[in-house]
């Protein structure tokens, strides 16, 4: 909890937020300020649930905060139930409030985009009873053209990300076309100056011809490369497409023969016993609870709004009704009635019994919807890979596919690389020659002031021009017969190449010819084989399944039986002590034996506690008709125990007295009523 209260804090504290909030503000709202603050990270994501949640009523805000939350894709926590987490978006309840706000914030731009899509993608509510009903043509093809126009929407709206994507290397991109024009008027300057050099040799316009039928060979060859490349993908796409065919054949055949007539018309009862126990009993059920959730939702919506206090109120009322319950569900199996008791175990193996029909209920229709959805998933995707032009590699073309991805990568990193120090390297040569430049426009504008000062002016220009002439006339004889020796020797080289390559590889082919004859029926064998070990890897897979789950099936059965067996046993013990206590009854009621019946032996104590009780009865009104003469009797032997008392101290004094003085003798006389010592 601590941890989602610092993400949520660090994240409402950047952009486009700004809340400059801590975790003390956090943990300090109430339920209205954490809705409220809900409510305005929904609005950032989607303008239209802006507002002020005081001006709106709780159940209609509640219905829109659970919509929007649902077009947003996102899921409770797995330990909440739908009712629980309803009622923490109702009352704010920061356990429920606080995730919401984390998987908001960490993927805000996603669902952004999530959230415009869903305006125009979450189809409207329309009842199934009307879009079947055939008599409204109107409805079906206003229904028809909303859905067309639902994926048309799609689909540009995909077109439009798929632009946005390709349009990040703007810079780049137009970098790269500045370079390729710059190369292509290189070349057009190059091939302009061959041309004019080549244009008066002989025989220059055979050449021209053979090296354009090289070209359009070269040409013609990577087309036909392209074209097999293309055939082979083909090819093993449809080869896939027949294993699958082929898989799904042997499954329908297996399936048809593992299933009897007999059985296929149980499964077909079974099926049909289990839609009318949804039709009649389950969906009927789930209708009347919905209503009643329905009108208590609207019974609650009228009343006024319910304070903290009367929450209280109502939670300490529904503890003291529980507290009822309990005692009398106490009360009740204290009395332990043997008929009662068994037909309260029967009761409860028929509410468990049919607790566990309703659950499977519930989860064979959770997984027909299931189904269902993965069913429409997989036609949107299959439809989405056509539209792309391909089909999903699997198995080895997969992994080709990642190492020669993987190759290129690494040789457009290489390329890279070698083109940014090609770039350094040519400002580096650039400032190089802007220097020499400049030092040759100082040399040339003293070389300049010398002349004049000669009288010999333009000299040097015109000493260069001769240079240049001369140069450009000796380049140009030497390229015009080099040219020509060039075309031809180039002719020569080709057939002489093209010769030795088929005398290289007419032995090669030769033996190539039966080894691909091979090849084919390898493939064949290896494609048999192949479909064979996968026919037998799936049966074997669906086998360990079922196995599986009848496994587990057992394994729950046996430990129902174990509880079974458990609670039968503990219930046989009570019954069987029960029974000894009604036979021994019976037999000392009857006087089988001398020994008193539990009857008799209870009457006698009780008897004996209501004579006790009477005696303890007249005791206690002997007490209290006696009691001021015992109080007043009591006080005076008190009186005289004090006297009594006082007199042994005196003599034990006089006595003390006596042995001091040393005088062994001593004689005791009465006089009057006195008792007294004479020493």
């Amino acid at each position: 909890m601590t941890e989602e209260a610092k993400l949520i804090v660090d994240l409402l504290n950047k952009e486009p937020f700004k809340k400059g909030l801590n975790l003390i503000t956090l943990h300090s709202y109430g339920p209205e300020q954490l809705l409220q603050l809900l409510n305005d990270v929904l609005a950032t994501i989607d303008p239209s649930q802006a507002g002020d949640i005081r001006g709106e009523a709780a159940d209609a805000r509640t219905q829109r905060t659970l919509g929007c939350l649902k077009n947003l894709k996102y899921t409770p926590p797995p330990n909440s139930d739908v009712s629980s987490f309803r009622q923490g978006i109702v009352l704010g309840d920061k356990p429920i409030v606080h995730p919401i706000l984390v998987y908001l914030l960490s993927n805000l731009d996603g669902l952004k985009t999530r959230a415009y899509l869903a305006k125009y993608l979450v189809k409207l509510g329309v009842p199934d009873e009307l879009l079947h009903d055939s008599s409204d043509v109107a409805l079906q093809e206003s229904w028809e053209k909303y859905v067309e126009l639902q994926e048309h929407f799609h689909q540009i709206h995909r077109d439009l990300t798929e632009l946005k994507k390709q349009s990040h290397g703007t810079l780049e991109v137009k970098t790269d076309i500045k370079t390729m024009e710059e190369e292509k008027e290189n070349l057009m300057r190059k091939v302009e100056r061959a041309r004019k050099k080549a244009e008066g040799t002989p025989d220059f316009t055979e050449s021209l011809q053979v090296a354009q039928r090289m070209r359009k060979e070269k040409e013609r060859g990577e087309d036909i490369q392209k074209k097999i490349q293309q055939q082979r993908r083909l090819m093993q796409s449809a080869e896939q497409t027949l294993q699958r065919k082929k898989q799904q054949l042997y499954d329908m055949k297996q399936g048809g023969a593992d299933s009897s007539p007999q059985s296929l018309i149980m499964r077909m009862e079974e099926d049909n016993r289990l839609n009318e126990y949804l039709v009649m009993e389950k969906l009927p059920k789930e209708i009347e609870t919905l209503k009643k959730n329905t009108h208590d939702l609207q019974r609650v919506a009228l009343e006024p709004a319910i304070s903290q206090q009367d929450l209280h109120r109502i939670e300490d009322e529904i503890e003291e009704v529980t507290a009822k319950i309990n005692r009398l569900v106490e009360k009740k199996m204290m009395q332990g009635n043997p008929a009662k008791d068994k037909l309260t175990m029967f009761r409860q193996q028929a509410s468990i019994l049919a607790g566990k029909k309703e659950t499977l209920a519930e989860s064979v229709q959770s997984k027909r919807e299931e189904l269902e959805q993965l069913e429409k998933e997989l036609g949107q995707k299959r439809a989405t890979l056509r539209d792309l032009g391909g089909e999903v590699l699997k198995g080895e073309e997969y992994k080709k596919f990642i190492i020669g991805l993987r190759a290129k990568s690494n040789q457009y990193k290489a390329n890279r690389s070698e083109l940014a120090e090609l770039r350094s390297e040519h400002g580096v040569l650039v400032r190089t020659e802007t220097i020499l430049q400049k030092l040759n426009g100082q040399a040339q504008k003293k070389l300049n002031l010398l002349e004049n000062k000669k009288g010999v002016a333009g000299f040097r220009d015109t000493q260069d021009e001769l240079e240049k002439v001369s140069a450009m006339k000796s380049d140009f004889d030497e390229a015009k017969h080099r040219t020509l020796d060039d075309m031809s020797e180039m002719v020569q080289q080709l057939n002489s190449v093209i010769h030795d390559k088929k005398t290289l590889l007419a032995p090669v082919i030769k033996e190539l010819r039966p080894l691909r004859q091979r090849c084919q029926e390898i493939m064949v064998q290896y494609t048999e084989q192949k479909s064979h070990y996968d026919s037998v890897a799936a049966g074997l897979e669906s086998n360990r399944s079922q196995l599986e789950h009848q496994v587990a099936a057992l394994r729950e059965e046996c430990m129902n039986h174990d509880s079974r067996f458990h609670y039968i046993k503990c219930m046989n013990q009570i019954l069987q002590t029960k029974l000894d206590r009604a036979v021994n009854e019976f037999d000392a009621y009857r006087g089988a034996d001398k020994k008193k019946s539990l009857k008799e032996t209870y009457q006698r104590k009780i008897q004996e506690q209501e004579n006790l009780a009477k005696s303890l009865k007249e005791q206690q009104k002997n007490v209290r008709q006696n009691h001021s003469n015992d109080k007043t009797q009591k006080e005076m032997w008190s009186d005289l125990q004090l006297l009594l008392d006082c007199k042994m101290e005196i003599l034990q004094r006089r006595h003390s007295e006596l042995r001091q003085m040393k005088n062994p003798g001593f004689s005791m006389s009465r006089e009057g009523s006195q008792d007294r010592m004479v020493l």
